[in-house]
């Protein structure tokens, strides 16, 4: 029965299947006889190679002035390993003259390989091996683009710095912690800077910064590579401006900064309040091209809203850098630092800066890096002679901590990542690992499990540091910016509705009861209401003016009774804890007011 390519397919009966036929059976076994058969070949060991070269071991290699000799192998070892392949000597030599391998080439290709391998040999004459395998690695290191997945097994034969043993409930030896936000009107050059000191202190290579410079000079934004060792983003680096906190550290001798680059847009001024929280000094930047100074100082300018929102974060301390000076329109001219900084002064010192001890001014380039890490040469700017910015930095007293108070860890991020991820500033109290921790409104108890401080893990954090923490206990969806880590047996005040001191600074009408705007308190952004104004105080005096007024209007300070819409939120009294105790209150995109915590009520 034939199928339709032509074969036979299976028959209707199997009792139909004819027999086998016979005829090719002698043909088969000659092409099977042992005469064309290599019966000398070598028996096949599984994972052995008998045709290859003997392996040398790297300890037989001797080393001269004029070659690199390899030294044979003793005929005990090749018996042996006949004796274990059990075939003859000529079984072995037999196959290598059929297939007419030359030994001596392969003699002289592995001499040249060793040559090509081992650096400088002819030149440095007689050496050791294990010298030529360190300047090797060192040479890998040296290469960037040559990656390999097995470094791993290298890593045993390179020294590590190791790191000392503490002994156990003691904090470890580390420089001054200082936390800096950068703040300006937008265009200022906050991140040209912040970058700039990055690469001026060694954190930013040569090689990173020549491909920011190649990347940004193929967009058409030449002078703007400097700022994205800060602004990593996108749509950051496409229009030039900060739209999430940067963050980066440095470090000098004496102390270790940790840079919050804060956006300068209007849009994106709640980014900078949750900056403005965790920063100890600020550097207020201001750009003294015409035209520039004006428009970000003038009323809907950044430069006035950030001074009045760092003050009332809590920073005490700002340094205005007054930045582009090399521009053409002002090339170091002294008259124009000095009309950028009378102008600026009345209203830092409106604010509550004290222009003797909390301000101190300083002129700058920041994509030219003068005064930033040095001063520059006289014949650059005869007037101003220093101290640079990171010298004044360097010399300014230490922040007192509250080492032994409870623990206060308000939260500014979270994310999931192998676990839950938060990220937040001490406030105050130390942090270990494997410590119990409470989370705060909703009484969480948590763990934690890891303690990243400026991308270097640690075993503790102190006060003043901002950390990343990987907790258990408690998933990301349940944790919310805003919530507080705190000790179990000291936990932190939670409210609802509280009495507070407000100052309301601009607003295009009158505000009473039943006025709604957003909370701004440390990390926790709120809407809330004012339920009742309770009376109004003498700004100058602080005296009790008018009792229950039926409206507050800009430029006076009052008491009033605040309802947070959104339930219970973390919160301490002024007095108790400032640094949560201070908030702001903003619509319509503006900083209406500012204000304390005087009482909580429920």
């Amino acid at each position: 029965m034939a199928s339709p390519n032509g074969q036979e397919s299976v028959p209707d009966s199997w009792d139909e299947i004819p027999s086998v036929q016979t005829d090719n059976v002698p043909e088969l076994s000659s092409r099977l006889s042992r005469t064309n058969l290599n019966v000398n070949a070598p028996v096949f060991t599984p994972g052995q190679n008998v045709f290859a070269t003997p392996f040398i071991p790297p300890d037989s290699v001797s080393v001269n002035n004029s070659a690199v000799e390899v030294e044979p192998r003793s005929t005990t070892t090749i018996e042996a390993a006949s004796e274990e392949l059990e075939p003859s000597t000529e079984s072995i030599t037999e196959p290598q003259e059929s297939s007419s391998i030359d030994t001596e080439g392969i003699d002289e290709v592995m001499e040249t390989e060793v040559k090509e391998t081992l650096p400088d040999v002819e030149e440095t004459g007689n050496g050791d091996i294990d010298d030529w395998a360190n300047d090797l690695e060192e040479g890998d290191k040296d290469d960037d683009e040559m990656v390999d997945e097995d470094d791993d097994t290298d890593d045993t034969d390179v020294e590590k710095p190791k790191k000392k043993p503490k002994a156990p409930g003691q904090p470890k030896i580390r420089k001054e912690h200082l936390n800096v936000v950068f703040i300006g009107h937008v265009d200022a050059g906050k991140s040209t800077i912040g970058g700039h000191l990055l690469y001026l202190t060694g954190m930013v290579d040569k090689r990173t910064l020549e491909k920011y410079e190649r990347e940004a000079k193929e967009k058409n934004r030449e002078s703007w590579y400097l700022s994205w060792a800060l602004d990593t983003n996108l749509e950051e680096r496409e229009k030039g401006k900060t739209v999430e906190v940067g963050r980066a550290f440095f470090e000098t001798e004496k102390k270790h900064y940790s840079v919050l680059d804060a956006p300068g847009h209007k849009s994106f001024v709640p980014n900078m309040i949750c900056g403005a929280s965790q920063a100890d000094l600020a550097i207020l930047v201001i750009s003294a091209r015409r035209g520039e100074f004006e428009t970000g100082f003038e009323r809907g300018g950044q430069t006035r809203e950030h001074a009045m929102l760092v003050k009332t974060a809590g920073v005490r301390h700002m340094i205005v850098l007054i930045n582009k000076m090399d521009d053409p329109t002002v090339e170091w001219d002294e008259s124009r630092f000095i009309e950028c900084r009378e102008k600026i002064l009345p209203y830092l010192r409106k604010c509550g800066f004290n222009p003797k001890t909390d301000l101190y001014f300083m002129p700058c380039s920041g994509l030219g890096g003068a005064f930033l890490a040095s001063v520059p040469d006289e014949s650059v700017c005869p007037w101003y002679r220093g101290p640079s910015l990171l010298e004044y930095l360097d010399s300014m007293p230490p922040i007192s901590r509250a080492l032994d108070a409870p623990v206060r860890v308000p939260l500014v991020e979270r994310y999931k990542d192998m676990g839950t991820i938060v990220l937040g500033k001490i406030e105050s109290g130390v942090i270990t690992t494997n410590q119990k921790l409470l989370m705060m409104p909703n009484k969480t108890p948590v763990r934690v499990m890891n303690i990243v401080s400026d991308e270097d893990e640690s075993d503790d954090a102190m006060p003043g540091e901002n950390v990343r923490l990987k907790i258990s206990g408690v998933e990301e969806e349940d944790v919310s910016p805003g919530f507080v880590l705190c000790s179990p047996e000291n936990v932190c005040n939670t409210g609802r509705i509280f009495d507070a001191q407000i100052v309301i600074l601009e607003y295009k009408s009158i505000i009473s009861a039943g006025y709604s705007c957003i909370l701004h308190i440390h990390a926790c952004v709120e809407e809330v209401t004012l339920k009742a104004l309770i009376c109004l105080i003498d700004k100058k005096t602080g005296e009790k003016t008018q009792v229950r007024p039926r409206f507050i209007k800009p430029d006076q300070a009052g008491i009033a009774r605040l309802e947070v819409n959104g339930g219970l939120i973390c919160l301490e009294t002024f007095k108790d804890f400032p640094q949560m105790g201070r908030f702001t209150l903003r619509d319509e995109l503006k900083t209406i007011a500012i204000g304390k915590v005087l009482k909580i009520i429920e």
